[in-house]
């Protein structure tokens, strides 16, 4: 390599390095100085955005907005949500009007890659089901030929639900609504044969349903739908920090730290990892620009991520979703989270 390309590749690193640069930290700033995280949240999905009837925000994907506040302000209370449709979503993500979306947003190539956003992680693994009265007699959706199906607009489940049939040679007809809501009343009402989301969803939905009991979801899972917290490109900071707060919460239901004892084992750690974790050792919170007890601060006052999954959606919930694929890797499933080093 002669003298003059490599001036010219240093010279083009640099341009990269001053533009990267520009646009570091401006979310981040921004959340700093506004005093709060603007999180985009579902129009009302019980156990992962649901509001009851004081108006309070709760769910699996609200505490990923609530960790993050943790992480940054010491205070998981100070996170301003914005419910969205499906349609909305991505709209006011790149708009700036939300900071972070954490909607049951799948993660795929288009949205990672073509529509400027980057995905954090996967906080529920999860594929789209569907959802039938027992009225109807059907063991599989193999049998769901001719069928009517209601399905949320704006959706990855319309685009799955389409090759689903395509590829078993079945007909059926989509009747698409806006909100979750209208497409679960609509098979309610029998306007639809079934409902087509994820199976979270499905569950989610069914609960609100008229008579929950006389509807079952069917065995099939049609595809896959890693499910995670959404932030916009540009804002390296930002997104180092939401995705290391979700780490921290895998990390601690791995080490066996909860919000109950979190406070006895940061006095007294049981490990290396366990001490660089709750900021016993080390000064790993200030490369993410962050106080050493982010992570203490998470886990005392969101928990760790059993913590979150059992009251929300599983065996302390309404929903009781089994762990299955999200539970973690040494159980199992595939959840699994690199360490705080």
């Amino acid at each position: 390599m002669n003298k003059m390309m490599l001036s010219t590749l240093v010279a083009t690193a640099a341009l990269f390095a001053v533009a990267n640069q520009a646009h570091a930290g401006t979310t981040l700033d921004a959340i700093k100085k506004k005093g709060f995280v603007q999180c985009g949240i579902s129009d009302g999905l019980p156990g992962f955005s649901y509001a009851d009837a004081s108006g309070k925000f709760t769910g699996l994907d609200v505490d990923i907005c609530r960790a993050t506040a943790a992480a940054i302000f010491g205070d998981a209370s100070k996170v301003k949500y914005t419910p969205l449709t499906a349609k909305e979503r991505f709209t006011a993500l790149q708009s700036g009007e939300v900071d972070i979306l954490s909607r049951n947003t799948t993660w795929t190539s288009s949205r990672d890659g073509g529509m400027g956003f980057m995905f954090a992680g996967i906080n529920y693994y999860d594929g789209i089901g569907f959802l039938t009265h027992h009225k109807t007699d059907l063991k599989s959706a193999k049998e769901l030929d001719g069928a009517t199906v209601c399905i949320q607009a704006g959706t990855d489940t319309e685009l799955n639900v389409a090759d689903y049939f395509k590829a078993n040679k079945m007909q059926y007809t989509p009747v698409t609504f806006d909100r979750s809501d209208e497409s679960a009343k609509a098979l309610d009402s029998g306007r639809c044969d079934t409902l087509a989301s994820d199976q979270s969803q499905l569950y989610a939905l069914r609960i609100k349903l008229g008579k929950p009991d006389e509807f079952t979801v069917l065995p099939e899972v049609i595809s896959k739908e890693p499910l995670g917290p959404v932030v916009r490109r540009g804002d390296d900071d930002w997104f180092t920090i939401v995705k290391w707060s979700f780490n921290a919460m895998l990390n601690a239901e791995e080490m066996g730290v909860n919000s109950k004892n979190v406070d006895q084992l940061a006095a007294k750690p049981t490990t290396p990892d366990m001490a660089h974790l709750l900021g016993a050792e080390g000064d790993f919170g200030k490369d993410l620009k962050l106080d050493n007890k982010w992570a203490y601060n998470i886990i005392k006052q969101v928990g760790n991520y059993q913590e979150s999954f059992d009251r929300n959606v599983g065996k302390d919930s309404a929903l009781k979703i089994a762990r299955g694929q999200n539970a973690l890797w040494k159980d199992g499933g595939l959840q699994y989270a690199p360490p705080v080093r």
